[in-house]
């Protein structure tokens, strides 16, 4: 459900990539022949105190395999009879979980021990330098709330307005879903994100520095988000019933209209989880309907212009939304060595919006002018995931080849009427917009005995078709000249290398991506705004290396480079304009071009029995990156229009110090928190706008200062009953032409087992005091604008879950 937060209900310990399944192999063989050595004993014994803690035989072809290993310093043993006994120190690591211990050899008696040594770290409860894992599997909001809600309370995470999800400032972020591009995310902004449970994820990682393996779009970083799957044997179902409100109270009273804002707007939310496992296959399908009658979206702009007018208008967006979302797909085992999955998202959203947008002189309080308008809107998303994996005898040896399909899709009808002095009119759009995604992924991965060896390649596709009909009325307000369609274009061709090596006292990873994209955007020739169809291509070497040290036992350093690039998507270069505000239209800009980013960090953690900090800093050169400009269209005579276009702004830089905190306070409370403070610098440039008419623009330096603040903490009582109380704070920022207002938000829930643990109610409030609306003060061209949007971030809601 959307924007119901089950997030202040996650529980904050960051478990990454702490190892509780590590795999040790190796072939025990004869020192001179060179030939196995069948059924010796292999014991594992703690380095420390000499414990054994498990053991088994070399098969006939002298292999073992060792699985269920924590981190921490052991000693392998190799015996058998008329060999000398082989002792092998081993230590099991956070940044490899496989090792291949390779060929041991075995001398006779009178020969002399071979010693092999497998580095890593200690075995512990962390996040870790270089990616966080926030596990959801002991979260108490099973059922009552959305994937968005979840990651607004995660250190480092923040999420605006138009629900981008932003990484230390930044919402160039890449979002996986179980570690694979969806189209829940590559289509409007990772608006999908609100229409998934938080209850079905297992998981939430964070990697602000990827490895080459990774693709190299999102310069902010990725999120990975794994969803639930059980593990054993039969068939496991669960059910949800969430129902909630929304908007208790308004921050701000509506303009003068007949219909005005929504409010107290009623949701319900039913889901199930099927999952059915068998020796050959693993089955599951998750689905989720969410009805809601009263959505507001209720935008203020208050314009003061140089001459000395000053214009109010609201935009109050009310929505009717029914929204359905199914998952669901298998893993077919074809033998012990080769697995194939296959794996299905669907997410269909229908929705009407009706609004009624005054304009008001906020001198004399005369109304101006008198918009009203209706959306008929579907949007839905499909993902198709077709993978096979081959596994080599070695644990861990393996190469995968997967295929995916994604689309995203939009089809909105818009009516737009005006009442005013200068004319009474209608008109209409329609326009229907896709993203499709096909990409190929070849990779393979190689255990070492101190590390491991990853290659692979990738060619992917993305193609958006966009068709855009108009009915203009009299006196059309609509821009002429648009034509209507458009195609956009991108095919990637990449290849990778990343090698990850680790010693008692340091780790190292090293990668290079090499990546050549070639775009085209075909426009109508009927265009009067852009004089040409666009192409161009280029080829591009993405590095990434990072150093880990180990100070001592509680104390590592680490340091890291990365490159990265982010490529514009649909909403950045439609070149259709968007008229919810018809004063204040979103339009794109189909010569964009992507921006690059270097990226440097150094971080310390310190680590003790009873919690974690981790200290971050990091930097950020950004060329030519894109964000959206106020301008005044000069060519409308009867009021001033504002554009807000994309553009590419020449330079700037993040600079930030992140700390992350974890403390058990006492038995059944935890307490975790995180402070991030950051800068964010785009330098002075004259740019060229197209969009309606051609003239320059000047963008002027800024630079300024902000942080957030998450504090959580989680009670857990003796009866089951647990008691989450969270508060976000988001400070003052500088934006693009202006700043943004502080803004808060304190949610608490409680939650509570019943008929006998197999079923739990959650009762949660989120924006408690409602103060996480968004106020922006924007500095243009001839006018200054207070931007205000008070979408619903209050909500209440109660869920129940059962486990059959």
């Amino acid at each position: 459900m959307q924007r119901i937060a089950a997030s202040f209900f996650l529980v904050w310990s960051a478990i990454a990539f702490a190892q509780d399944d590590a795999t040790v192999s190796g072939r025990l063989i004869d020192q001179a022949s060179l030939e196995p050595i069948p059924f010796a004993t292999i014991t594992i014994s703690n380095r420390s105190d000499g414990r054994e803690i498990t053991g088994t035989l070399s098969d006939e072809s002298g292999r073992f395999i060792i699985s269920g290993l924590t981190e921490g310093s052991y000693v392998i043993s190799s015996r058998f009879i008329g060999y000398v006994p082989a002792s092998t120190p081993v230590l099991i690591g956070d940044k490899n979980n496989i090792f291949d211990l390779g060929d041991i050899r075995l001398t006779a008696e009178s020969g002399e021990i071979e010693e092999i040594v497998v580095s890593a770290q200690r075995q512990i409860l962390e996040a870790s330098l270089d990616r966080r894992v926030f596990s959801m599997a002991d979260n108490v909001a099973q059922t009552s709330g959305s994937l968005l809600d979840a990651m607004r309370g995660l250190p480092g995470i923040t999420v605006d307005q138009e629900d981008k999800v932003m990484l230390r400032g930044s919402d160039r972020v890449t979002i996986l879903i179980d570690g694979k591009p969806s189209s829940l995310t590559g289509f409007g902004n990772q608006s999908g994100l609100d229409s998934i449970p938080a209850g079905s994820i297992e998981s939430i990682e964070i990697i602000n520095n990827p490895s080459a393996r990774y693709d190299a779009a999102g310069m902010a970083g990725i999120i990975n988000i794994t969803y639930k799957r059980d593990q054993e044997y039969g068939l496991h179902v669960d059910a949800g019933l969430t129902v909630g409100s929304g908007l208790l109270t308004k921050r701000k009273n509506d303009l003068p209209t007949d219909l005005g804002s929504f409010s107290r707007n009623p949701k319900i939310t039913p889901s199930i989880n099927l999952v059915n496992n068998t020796e050959t296959i693993n089955s599951f399908l998750q689905a989720e309907v969410l009805f809601q009658d009263d959505l507001p979206n209720n935008e203020f702009t208050s314009r003061f212009y140089d001459d000395g007018r000053v214009i109010y208008s609201q935009v109050p967006e009310n929505r009717e939304q029914t929204h359905y979302i199914i998952n669901g797909g298998f893993d077919k085992a074809l033998d012990d060595d080769r697995t194939l999955t296959f794996s299905s998202v669907i997410d269909f959203e229908t929705h009407k919006d009706v609004a009624q947008v005054p304009f008001v002189d906020g001198l004399t309080q005369e109304l101006l002018r008198y918009w009203f308008w209706e959306e008929n809107e579907d949007t839905g998303y499909l993902n198709l995931n077709l993978s096979y994996e081959r596994r080599f005898d070695e644990p861990g040896h393996e190469y995968s080849i997967g295929m995916q399909y994604t689309r995203g899709w939009e089809d909105e009808a818009y009516f737009l009427n005006e009442i005013s002095p200068v004319r009474i009119g209608t008109d209409a759009t329609h326009l229907v917009a896709e993203e499709n995604t096909l990409p190929i992924q070849f990779d393979y991965v190689r255990p070492l005995r101190s590390g491991r060896l990853e290659v692979g390649a990738r060619f992917q596709k993305r193609w958006i078709p966009i068709t855009y009909d108009i009915t203009p009325g009299v006196d059309s307000i609509i821009y002429p000249g648009l034509g209507d369609w458009s195609e956009w274009s991108e095919d990637i061709y990449a290849s990778y290398l990343n090698f990850v090596h680790e010693k008692e006292r340091y780790d190292i990873e090293i990668g290079l991506r090499a990546e050549l994209t070639e775009v085209t955007y075909d426009l109508p020739e009927e265009n009067i705004y852009y004089d040409r169809s666009d192409s161009y291509d280029y080829s591009k070497l993405y590095p990434n290396i990072r150093l880990t040290y180990n100070l001592d036992d509680q104390d590592r350093l680490s340091a890291h480079f990365n490159s990265r690039v982010d490529r514009p998507g649909e909403p950045e270069l439609r070149i259709f304009p968007k008229y919810d505000d018809p004063e204040l239209l979103k339009v794109g800009n189909p010569y964009l071009r992507p921006q690059f980013t270097k990226i440097f960090e150094l971080a310390y953690e310190r680590l003790w029995e009873t919690g974690s900090v981790i200290a971050s800093l990091y930097h950020r050169d950004i060329d030519d990156p894109f964000t959206r400009v106020f301008a005044i269209d000069p060519t409308n005579a009867d009021y001033d229009i504002v554009n807000k276009i994309y553009q590419n702004v020449g330079s700037g830089t993040n600079t930030g110090l992140e700390l992350i905190l974890s403390q058990d306070i006492r038995d059944g409370w935890e307490l975790s928190g995180s402070v991030n403070w950051y800068e964010n610098v785009v330098e002075a440039d004259t740019v060229t706008l197209l969009f309606p008419v051609e003239r320059p623009f000047f963008v002027e330096r800024s630079a300024d200062s902000t942080w957030d603040f998450k504090l959580n903490n989680l009670f857990e009582f003796r009866s089951g009953v647990r008691f989450q109380l969270a508060v976000v704070y988001y400070a003052e920022k500088n934006i693009a032409q202006g700043t943004q207002a502080a803004r808060s938000s304190v949610d608490l829930g409680i939650s509570k087992p019943v008929m006998e643990g197999k079923g739990e109610l959650v009762f949660s409030v989120v924006d408690l005091f409602n103060n996480f609306g968004i106020k922006q003060f924007i500095k243009g061209d001839g006018f200054d604008a207070i931007y205000e949007n008070y979408y619903e971030s209050q909500i209440v809601s109660l869920g129940f879950n059962y486990q059959f």
